[in-house]
């Protein structure tokens, strides 16, 4: 790193942590009007170092700056719900109307990282891909719906628990992979797939593990993801091949805007949902993380029972406890349930990428005595 991104990530690093130290020191002394921007002060400076930054740090910067969306939600929940009266065309409508196009943009930059080699690699490792998808589609959602029932938690954010598991992976499954030197080209194909399959799909578990929790129209359902996921999707793959290729600089653009994207979405959703979120909190964290460590450990182990490698268990590990959380929040708009249905996929974002990063550090310091990472 040169001398002055250095000193200024040092310099983030110190501010974050006199934040922190002011933080503690007002909850002593009984301050607490200003405790919550003083704790937004600490995460946002954490996460411009993690940006900033390399090594661990780096690597934790997208869970850091998720986790910062959610601090900032919860401490000026109030601000974040519907847009000053002063805008044009905008003033005091809720701000809830972003949830949509802005999880279309992060669809469609995801398009844009994906080809058609992406697709027809399945032909070059069906096994392994198909073993992922089905993991993908059974494990998440048979566990979802049994810690639905096991939390005693309200129907509406119960079902959350479903939907999540009912979800495809996303981006945040190849960033992992590629940090554990796992499969990244099976990652990447598998997230393709399973995103492709997910309009379909979702719905249908949905009705089948959640019918009982909340309503549930498949037909509906079926088309908002269409609108919401795949068309976005495909419109990406199309961009991609007629202009993204002649604009390299797409390739650092698009990431940062699936990253905003997401980051708007968590911010919104927690804002919304900060009074049910003050009441189930901590059991919503530690039902998602329950939910997001057994999908990592059957999918590793699944697979290992089928006789794979260690690669690709690694690979389908990432794939199957890393869920698309922003599709299943903006779903949950799209059903008029975000302050409850779009709950979970907020808690569990954080959790899963916090669990995935210490998980993919771990693996890419154990390499398999084999290993022939595919780039």
């Amino acid at each position: 790193m040169d001398a002055f991104p250095k000193q200024l990530n040092r310099s983030l690093l110190g501010l974050s942590t006199a934040f922190a130290g002011a933080f503690v020191a007002v909850l002593i002394l009984g301050k607490h009007a200003i405790a919550p921007q003083l704790l937004t002060g600490c995460f946002v400076t954490l996460a411009l170092a993690a940006s900033t930054g390399a090594g661990i740090l780096r690597q934790l910067a997208f869970t850091i700056w998720i986790a910062t969306g959610v601090v900032v939600g919860m401490a000026f929940h109030e601000f974040f719900l519907i847009f000053p009266s002063w805008l044009p065309g905008l003033g005091d409508r809720e701000m809830t109307i972003l949830f949509i196009p802005v999880l279309q943009v992060i669809m469609f930059a995801m398009g844009t990282t994906l080809s058609v080699a992406d697709f027809t690699r399945v032909f070059k490792m069906p096994t392994g891909v198909l073993i992922g998808l089905a993991c993908q589609f059974t494990i998440m959602p048979l566990i979802g719906f049994g810690l639905a029932h096991a939390f005693g938690l309200p129907a509406a954010i119960a079902a959350g628990l479903v939907l999540v598991g009912s979800s495809p992976s996303g981006l945040a499954s190849n960033v992992m992979a590629f940090i554990a030197k796992a499969n990244v080209a099976m990652s990447v194909t598998m997230t393709a797939f399973s995103t492709m399959l997910a309009p379909l799909l979702t719905p249908l578990l949905m009705k089948l593990f959640a019918g009982e929790m909340v309503e549930i129209n498949v037909p509906a359902m079926m088309w908002s993801m269409t609108k919401i996921v795949l068309l976005p999707v495909l419109a990406g793959l199309v961009f991609h091949h007629l202009v993204y290729h002649r604009l390299k600089w797409l390739d650092r653009v698009m990431p940062m805007v699936s990253m905003i994207g997401i980051l708007i979405m968590t911010v919104l959703t927690v804002a919304v949902g900060h009074d049910k979120l003050m009441q189930v909190g901590l059991v919503l964290v530690l039902a998602c993380l329950i939910h997001s460590t057994a999908g990592f450990t059957l999918g590793y182990f699944v697979c290992k029972l089928l006789g794979r490698d260690q690669l690709t268990c690694r690979t389908i590990a990432l794939e199957v406890g890393l869920q698309n959380s922003g599709m299943a929040a903006g779903l949950a708009k799209s059903l008029g349930k975000v302050a409850t249905l779009g709950l979970v996929p907020i808690v569990f974002g954080p959790v899963m990428n916090i669990i995935a990063s210490m998980l993919a550090n771990w693996w890419r310091s154990h390499p398999p005595a084999t290993a022939n990472t595919p780039t």
